[in-house]
């Protein structure tokens, strides 16, 4: 695996004052908002870290924009993050998965420049039962940096193209925040003795090719053909012994693209007969993933257009995910556009027979 271990100690603060200075032009103020964010991420690892003795656990009796139940660490980690972040005068709106529509700061704070995009707590389903969750953040320039009034839904509705910065934090065997400002990807490892990130991984990159595919195939009935033979063609045996593929699922999509990240491979989320244009959203998820493996070096599509091209036309647009080593998206792209020949196992026989799709 294409690993680089960090050479230098260096913390999550010194390392984005390094980043300041790459800038001449940099006022600090986004420094600022990522040490903010960072102190809300220390929260929320807090809390999940003793999950279970804190009456965290379980759901809330509620259910969110998407009428899905909401979890307690779900509004706990989204209330941390919009506390952490309402006065800290560097942000003129935030919109959050759990949250219905714009989040406006409150009255007599100053409005900043920026726009934090972001979903508090990835893999819910996973939270009760102590499998890696999850912190997805993006941020974004307002489109006219100079306004001091609140930031509207046309600053937000952008490609991600566009994104400032994206990240994510793992909250699993041990806290991992992953993010990049567009200069390459970086890992920080959290130590909860000394309260710090350090810096663990420096310019991450994903290997051209991976051997693992992660997808919940509990789905496959609902997948297009094209899909299905694709899932069967990285199942199928192959003469160089590149195939098959291990399916690795965890169901937190933060801990899938991380397995990604390090190891290669594809990680996909497709749109199916009950969810025609994906189930992930679009803003508050596939962003900032997509951000984060195109400056790795790997390609982030929806089986048919990059995904950091697409222009949202709403908060909660979903969308259908393919994405890891460049190879491996670029070769199921092609299953899904009907270009590419596979090898399957005909019916008792071990010889391969060649079919065009």
């Amino acid at each position: 695996m294409a690993i680089v271990t960090a050479q230098r100690l260096v913390t999550i603060e010194r390392h984005i004052a390094e980043q300041e200075h790459l800038h001449p032009h940099a006022t600090g103020e986004f420094s600022r908002l990522l040490r903010d964010l960072m102190l809300a991420f220390r929260l929320i690892a807090r809390e999940v870290s003793r999950a279970g003795l804190n009456d965290i656990l379980g759901l809330t009796g509620t259910t969110n924009v998407y009428g899905e139940a909401v979890r307690k660490l779900d509004a706990y980690a989204n209330e941390v993050i919009i506390r952490a972040m309402e006065a800290g005068g560097h942000l003129c709106a935030m919109a959050s998965e759990e949250s219905d529509g714009l989040i406006h700061l409150p009255p007599g704070r100053p409005r900043g420049k920026y726009i934090l995009v972001f979903d508090p707590l990835d893999g819910s389903s996973n939270i009760d039962v102590n499998v890696t969750i999850g912190t997805i953040f993006s941020i974004y320039r307002r489109r006219d940096p100079s306004s001091t009034t609140d930031g509207t839904l046309e600053d937000l509705l952008r490609p991600g193209s566009e994104q400032v910065a994206a990240g994510y934090v793992c909250y699993g065997s041990s806290v991992t925040l992953v993010y990049s400002t567009g200069n390459g990807v970086d890992v920080f490892t959290y130590d909860p003795t000394l309260g710090e990130f350090f810096l663990t991984i420096e310019k991450l990159r994903i290997p051209q090719r991976g051997k693992q595919y992660s997808i919940n195939e509990g789905n496959a009935k609902r997948w297009a053909p094209e899909l299905q033979q694709y899932i069967d063609y990285l199942k199928t045996p192959s003469a160089d012994g590149q195939r098959p593929y291990s399916l690795r699922y965890v169901g937190t999509a933060v801990a899938d693209v991380h397995r990604v990240l390090h190891y290669g491979g594809i990680f996909m989320y497709p749109a199916d007969r009950i969810h025609p244009s994906g189930k992930l959203r679009l803003l508050y998820e596939v962003n900032p993933l997509a951000f984060l493996v195109e400056q790795a070096g790997g390609r982030a599509s929806d089986g048919f257009r990059r995904i950091l091209d697409i222009a949202p036309k709403e908060l909660n647009q979903r969308c259908p995910v393919f994405l890891g080593s460049p190879e491996d998206v670029a070769e199921a792209e092609a299953f899904l556009q009907r270009r590419h020949p596979w090898q399957q196992y005909s019916s008792g026989s071990s010889e391969p027979t060649v079919v065009s799709v």
